[in-house]
């Protein structure tokens, strides 16, 4: 569909196609209020959608998505709107299929470590649900009080234990999808592992270009017997990677691994005030252990001597579950502590090999410099998932040019280096020019195949994930990716 096409779109009979399908109460259409839904959390880009429909059950997000086929519009899925990458930003003339109101544990399943929710379930509330039980949910992203399950698969997303317990893909066992010709298919099932092609491991992680998850099936963990959190701070960062890699090298898989810089734990204790974090620290590590008693006790003692043997200054430890929750505050407060320092922050979620954090730190401070602006860095240091957050001020004029490009050479870098140019926020329209810095011209040929696959019509979230002339100039204008022409007529 060309851009000529778009702007002689009657809305009228696909509005009221909407009103019959869903009823009038599910349909949006007021400017004011899809307003709400122009942006997900990557506020930098902004689009509003056409119509925002918001079906409650799986039949009615296959009666939208009918809709959608029948006058030939581009769809975009959206759960809660707290993605970073532009993932659920809405194109121009398209209907955003918002899943927020589909939010209702629909079974819980503790024999066979299993629940089933909609993909409006909030993550936290799963764990809610079942830890009077004794058990949890064990992918926690920073955001996890208020993103949903369902964006968590099409993000793949991780947090603080994805490095014992793996991403969003390792926990979700079945779903239930709506395609995007409509059509309704269950892929995966109640059990770990399933023959076939592993569809639901293509599905999850695929940023809504293959459909519209409405029912997913996860597993739970038994809540561990004992926890221990230790807080290292260092008087370097090249001090506090070494310490990293130490651990890891020794055989030692923590719960989760965190780290922070002098600029961003001083932006915290601004902000929440934990009285935790050393002020005059170039560094803290966050290291959570768990398991049986004797054996948390034994790992604390391990990691805290190999920290000191790499230069920590003070190791805190705490076991009381209100002393580690004041732990992790801050570091789950991080994002948010950015904002009394600039009015906007870009971030980005490279991955590196954590051989490399030394190296790439340093480089990180040298491309800040460069451009002019001041980075903080908060990361995954056990899965060498960066998040270095870019502050800016997006009403200056050409300040977000400047830190798009400071972010792409970050990622360049991470590449460079062999890592990855998303760990968990996904590609979704910021970083889809970059996916040719990472992936051969045949790569990305396979890919457009196994989409089209999905979605000959290319209506589900058109212009994500992989690269379009249109989108990405001659970086994708050099691929051979027989899919593009199809892609283009968005």
């Amino acid at each position: 569909m060309t851009v000529a096409e778009r702007s002689r779109i009657d809305w009228a009979p696909i509005v009221k196609a909407f009103i019959t399908a869903l009823g009038s109460d599910r349909v949006v259409r007021r400017k004011e209020e899809i307003l709400v839904y122009e942006c997900d959390g990557l506020t930098s880009y902004r689009q509003r959608p056409a119509v925002v429909v918001l079906p409650k059950t799986t039949e009615q997000v296959a009666a939208a998505v009918n809709v959608c086929n029948q006058f030939q519009v581009p769809f975009v899925a959206r759960g809660a709107g707290t993605g970073l990458s532009g993932g659920a930003l809405p194109i121009e003339d398209s209907v955003l299929i918002v899943t927020a109101t589909m939010n209702q544990i629909l079974a819980v399943d503790f024999d066979n470590q299993r629940v089933t929710v909609q993909p409006g379930v909030i993550n936290n509330w799963v764990t809610q649900a079942v830890s009077g039980a004794g058990f949890y949910y064990a992918p926690d992203p920073s955001s996890q009080s208020v993103c949903s399950v369902g964006g968590n698969v099409a993000e793949n997303s991780g947090g603080v234990h994805c490095l014992k317990y793996g991403v969003t893909t390792n926990h979700v066992l079945g779903l239930k999808v709506v395609l995007p010709n409509g059509d309704i298919v269950d892929i995966g099932g109640e059990v770990a592992e399933t023959p076939g092609y592993d569809l639901c491991g293509l599905f999850v992680g695929s940023e809504g270009t293959l459909g519209i998850a409405t029912e997913i099936t996860l597993r739970i963990l038994k809540t561990p017997q004992a926890v221990q959190v230790l807080l290292a701070d260092f008087t370097s960062v090249e001090a506090a990677g070494e310490a990293v890699s130490a651990i890891t090298s020794a055989g030692i898989i923590p719960a989760g691994m965190e780290m922070m810089d002098n600029f961003s734990l001083n932006a915290v204790e601004d902000v929440v005030a934990t009285n935790c974090y050393p002020r005059d620290a170039a560094a803290i590590l966050l290291i959570e252990i768990d398991g049986l008693p004797a054996e948390v006790a034994a790992t604390g003692d391990r990691i805290a001597n190999l920290c000191r043997q790499n230069g920590a200054r003070t190791i805190t430890v705490a076991t009381d579950p209100d002393e580690r929750l004041r732990l992790w505050k801050g570091r789950k407060a991080a994002f948010a502590a950015m904002g009394k320092l600039s009015p906007d922050y870009y971030v980005q979620d490279g991955v590196i090999p954590r051989t490399q954090l030394p190296y790439v730190l340093a480089e990180i401070e040298r491309l800040g410099d460069k451009h002019g602006y001041r980075v903080a860095n908060v990361f995954h240091a056990g899965d060498g998932n960066l998040h270095p957050l870019i502050l800016y001020n997006n009403a200056i004029p050409g300040q977000l040019e400047q830190v798009e490009e400071l972010g792409g050479d970050i990622l360049k870098l991470c590449v460079r280096v062999g890592g990855s140019i998303s760990g968990e926020h996904g590609i979704g329209a910021d970083k889809r020019c970059y996916m040719p810095d990472m992936f051969s011209p045949t790569d990305l040929e396979t890919m457009g195949w196994v989409r089209q696959a999905f979605d000959p019509e290319l209506l589900a979230n058109p212009t994500k994930l992989l690269p379009t002339p249109r989108t990405c100039g001659e970086a994708a204008r050099s691929m051979a990716a027989a899919t593009l022409p199809e892609v283009e007529r968005f």
